[in-house]
């Protein structure tokens, strides 16, 4: 996908997100207060945190995709990361928050949640599950960190939803002294989200530390630098991750008796050939050196 395209598909889906996700927090939320639900109230604070995670997200997409100025002469990429941070920072505090609440209430004598809960979690869960898919997907295709992180967030509120699902129809199923199964859920989805949080932050805080990219890119990278004609050997290739984009450093060893322009050519041909074959490379700083022929 091209960067450019990838940006606005981006913030088109992380904004219709953003939008489910105002319906489903008011909707959980008022069904869990008259539902006499916990759990459900608890996905609804997740679902609020979403909203802002949602935001946090589309103004990291939009910073990184500025073009490079004085002051960041590298770009505005790493916005994605620090926002998939956030993100996931966030769905750790939630799933902290819901976690001491839920302990509260297990420990705290209540009637049990109203049936009508059930119907309203069914359609959460299949709403979070199509925009999880949609997101992740779009994730995948354009290397955004910050819209993989935005996915799982729409996870793990799909995740909240079947454990609330379930801890509810144990408290109706089977009567009383069951009442605290819907507070166990949201218990054991508090611990789910958590561990999904560390999902998210684990990437981002790979790219915000230059963590070398897929092994795939760097090869098609050097494949391609190996194809231009006058190139004799490659070597140092560093490839690193900047939002969707990637910027490389690859010395390049050619005939010594280039004249200093000719080798000059020869490095923007190189700069062609690696993105053609990989338009997300924004950057390339090609090292010309002469080539020196093994003498053994």
């Amino acid at each position: 996908m091209e960067p450019a395209a990838g940006v606005r598909e981006t913030l088109r889906l992380v904004q219709y997100g953003a939008l489910v996700n105002v319906v489903l927090a008011l909707v959980k939320l008022l069904a869990g207060v008259v539902g006499n639900s916990y759990a459900l109230i608890a996905d609804g604070v997740e679902s609020s945190a979403d909203v802002l995670g949602s935001l946090v997200v589309w103004s990291g997409v939009r910073i990184a995709a500025r073009s490079a100025d004085d002051a960041y002469p590298f770009g505005y990429g790493k916005a994605e990361a620090l926002a998939a941070t956030v993100v996931g920072l966030m769905l750790a505090g939630a799933a902290t928050g819901i976690g001491i609440a839920s302990v509260r209430e297990i420990r705290t004598p209540h009637h049990a949640p109203a049936p009508f809960t059930l119907a309203v979690l069914v359609g959460v869960i299949l709403v979070k599950e199509f925009l999880f898919r949609r997101m992740g997907k779009h994730g995948v295709e354009s290397g955004s960190t910050a819209a993989t992180a935005d996915a799982w967030h729409h996870r793990s509120d799909a995740i909240t939803s079947a454990a609330a699902f379930i801890g509810i129809s144990l408290s109706l199923l089977a009567g009383p002294g069951w009442e605290s199964a819907d507070d166990w859920a949201a218990l054991v989805a508090g611990a789910v989200i958590l561990v999904n949080a560390v999902g998210v932050m684990r990437p981002a805080i790979h790219e915000l530390m230059d963590k070398a990219p897929d092994a795939e890119i760097q090869a098609r990278v050097a494949r391609a630098a190996r194809s231009v004609d006058g190139v004799c050997l490659i070597e140092k290739l560093k490839v690193r991750k900047a939002g969707t984009n990637f910027w490389v450093d690859l010395h390049v060893q050619a005939d010594p008796a280039l004249s200093l322009h000719d080798a000059h050519i020869l490095s923007g041909r190189v700069k062609s050939a690696i993105r053609a074959v990989e338009p997300r490379v924004v950057g390339a700083l090609i090292h010309m050196e002469p080539f020196e022929a093994p003498t053994h």
